[in-house]
């Protein structure tokens, strides 16, 4: 009688009604710090933004974690454990695209690696038999086999480098929100933006370390 959005709901009504009644009613069936899964899932799936495949995957665990809260209470005729598992079932597939792609962009650069060092071999070949042709395939081959591969260790260092510099700000600004004497540089993002942006980071890290795995 009295929700602020009456049914049948979209996608945005019903999360509209989570924040509007979430102290009065939903804070007292599930822990209100979900509040902030709800916003996440507002704020990029209610506005219009192109989501990526890394915030796909942290909306669809934010979906997960307010799936389970709700599961305390009931099963609601069974619609909530298939929800959890469609929901689930996404996500899988989504790690298991991202993971293929990783693999394909590793096994990319083995074909290049062993493409680089068959032609070494090659030019070892060469060089045994025309000693004039090793001092030219020398001064070909070898100075852009290094320059490769030290295009490759920036690269690598810039990345490791943005985590760092992710890492510092995300800091800064949650240690501002808690104490702000804490900290005196200022941060522009919100709170809500730097804990998603944690999240993110930690997706990230956990991708860099799967592929450094394998």
């Amino acid at each position: 009688q009295i929700l602020y959005l009456k049914p049948p709901w979209t996608l945005t009504n019903l999360l509209k009604c989570y924040k509007k009644h979430w102290m009065a009613v939903f804070g007292y069936v599930v822990p209100r710090s979900l509040l902030s899964t709800i916003e996440c899932l507002y704020k990029h799936l209610c506005t219009g933004k192109t989501v990526d495949s890394l915030t796909a995957g942290i909306l669809l665990q934010e979906s997960k974690k307010l799936l389970h809260a709700f599961s305390s209470r009931s099963d609601y005729n069974g619609v909530l454990p298939q929800a959890y598992a469609d929901v689930n079932k996404l996500y899988q597939t989504l790690k298991e695209v991202r993971g293929a792609l990783v693999r394909s962009d590793s096994e990319q650069d083995l074909s290049e690696d062993i493409m680089v060092l068959s032609e070494n071999v090659v030019c070892e070949k060469m060089e045994a038999m025309t000693p004039n042709l090793q001092n030219c395939e020398e001064k070909k081959l070898h100075p852009s086999f290094h320059v490769a591969q030290e295009n490759r260790h920036q690269e690598i260092w810039s990345v490791l480098e943005g985590v760092w510099n992710t890492i510092n700000l995300y800091s800064i600004e949650i240690f501002q929100k808690l104490d702000p004497n804490a900290v005196t540089v200022t941060a522009k993002s919100s709170f809500e933006e730097a804990f998603l942006g944690l999240q993110k980071l930690l997706a990230a890290v956990n991708g860099i370390r799967e592929g450094i795995s394998r």
